[in-house]
């Protein structure tokens, strides 16, 4: 953890969700640039695993902290272990993330989705049998991609007010959360709405969505078919990123979709590897100042929310 670098221009990370996929590569791609990252993750063991496995690659500013977005005494224990070793954070890149569907896996890989088919929602009528959205996973879904984002954040903003550098905030989305995905129009304006966005407001959305999934009105609502919890969950976030953008001048605060990449979330569907995964959350987390704040990157350039 020692760093022979000024402290006051020395980089202080935390990654969510990190101890596998782009999670943990956004880690070593930020641990080899010289930043000390804290590397979290749900589950005790697998992230002591990963951390060790960097530690044997040289990677030795990469420290473990145990975290659950979910659940506000672990947040809090973050933030508190935050503060007492760093006294401050510099880049904070949620990537933790749940797919809001239970899926059979062997019947899914049997289907041999193309990538293209994927990427243009057509797999909808294909997936209808082996990918279900049920309340409870949906739930999970927006409780994990959004409302713990914002929980995290919210605990975090003290120590990232305190970055000598300027903070950067680099929320972890995905090619579902593009507006011109969302089938209702009034949905997709009222997200797009930058200057009457509120959280009391992205709060109401997730609500709708969850009163129209309970009473099995996902199409009638104008949601997104294709994984509908996932895909409002991201778009929601994508919001959020705006607002807090906005409230945050002095901050760099970005979203960014990492593209279609191999990784558990998505059943090892995507073609593209965790290393190129990794590239825009990275890019996003080291911005210059004076970059871009309150965007949408696809990849690693800037794109239309």
């Amino acid at each position: 953890m020692e760093s022979n670098q000024n402290p006051s221009t020395h980089k202080y990370a935390v990654v969510t969700g990190a101890n596998k996929g782009i999670g943990l590569e956004t880690v070593r791609q930020l641990a080899s640039l010289g930043v000390t990252v804290v590397l979290t993750a749900r589950n005790h063991n697998r992230g002591m695993a990963a951390t060790s496995m960097l530690h044997q690659m040289g990677l030795t500013s990469v420290v473990f902290h145990q975290l659950d977005v979910l659940d506000p005494l672990s947040i809090h224990s973050l933030a508190a272990f935050v503060s007492d070793t760093f006294g401050r954070l510099d880049i904070l890149v949620n990537n933790a993330g749940a797919s809001g569907v239970v899926v059979d896996e062997d019947r899914l890989r049997a289907l041999n989705i193309e990538t293209e088919t994927w990427l243009s929602g057509k797999a909808i009528n294909m997936i209808q049998e082996v990918i279900n959205t049920t309340y409870e996973k949906a739930e999970e879904c927006l409780n994990t991609n959004y409302f713990g984002v914002r929980r995290l954040t919210e605990a975090l903003l003290p120590l990232l007010q305190l970055s000598t550098s300027g903070a950067r905030i680099v929320n972890v989305s995905s090619l579902r959360s593009e507006l011109r995905r969302i089938r209702s129009e009034e949905l997709r304006n009222e997200l797009n709405d930058i200057e009457n966005l509120t959280e009391e407001k992205l709060d109401g959305i997730a609500e709708r969505f969850f009163n129209d999934l309970r009473e099995d009105k996902i199409e009638d609502g104008g949601w997104s078919l294709m994984l509908p919890a996932y895909s409002i969950s991201k778009a929601i976030l994508n919001a959020y990123t705006r607002v807090l953008a906005r409230r945050h001048p002095n901050m760099l605060i970005n979203c960014v979709h990492p593209g279609y990449v191999n990784t558990d979330l998505n059943w090892h569907t995507g073609p593209l590897t965790v290393e190129e995964g990794a590239k825009g959350p990275v890019k996003c987390a080291v911005l210059p100042d004076g970059g871009p704040t309150g965007c949408y990157f696809a990849q690693t350039e800037v794109a239309d929310f």
